[in-house]
């Protein structure tokens, strides 16, 4: 029986990978070093253009933030399949969670792995990775989280 690609995955869960974003800052959305590829910090974009934001503990519940943490996944892996042409060459080694919280937040895992399940979901063991999740004071446009990963390009 032939495995899944990574788009079948997608389909399946009923999702489509959004146009990977153009920064407009002074960076690029990825730096490639070998096989091995950097990704800039996504944040949740809807649909409308701007970021979901606020602070999760305050405005935004766990679940919520933990969506967008899935929402941010998705411009993750659309960066990474432009990085490597193709989601089937992708495996995710590392992701750096931040989560705009209230001081006393201490549920950031919970709102990141809205992210981790999603890659695990799409890109199954290549999907798995190491991570960190942190609270922060505030982030770029107000947003609730911001992920940045580095991935692996299987040639």
């Amino acid at each position: 029986m032939t495995e899944k690609t990574a788009d079948q995955r997608l389909a399946e869960l009923g999702l489509t990978l959004p146009t990977a974003p153009t920064p407009i800052y002074t960076y690029v959305p990825f730096k490639r070093d070998g096989s091995t590829v950097y990704l800039s910090g996504q944040g949740p974009k809807l649909p409308d253009g701007t970021y979901a934001q606020g602070k999760v503990g305050k405005d935004v519940t766990v679940e919520e933030a933990a969506e967008h943490a899935r929402l941010t996944g998705l411009y993750l892996l659309a960066v990474a399949k432009l990085a490597a042409g193709s989601l089937d060459k992708v495996e995710f080694l590392k992701l750096f969670g931040m989560v705009n919280a209230v001081p006393d937040f201490k549920d950031q895992p919970t709102v990141i792995n809205g992210c981790s399940n999603l890659l695990v979901d799409v890109l199954g063991e290549r999907g798995r990775h190491a991570r960190s999740a942190i609270g922060m004071g505030s982030l770029p446009n107000g947003m609730t989280v911001e992920i940045e990963a580095v991935i692996k390009i299987h040639e």
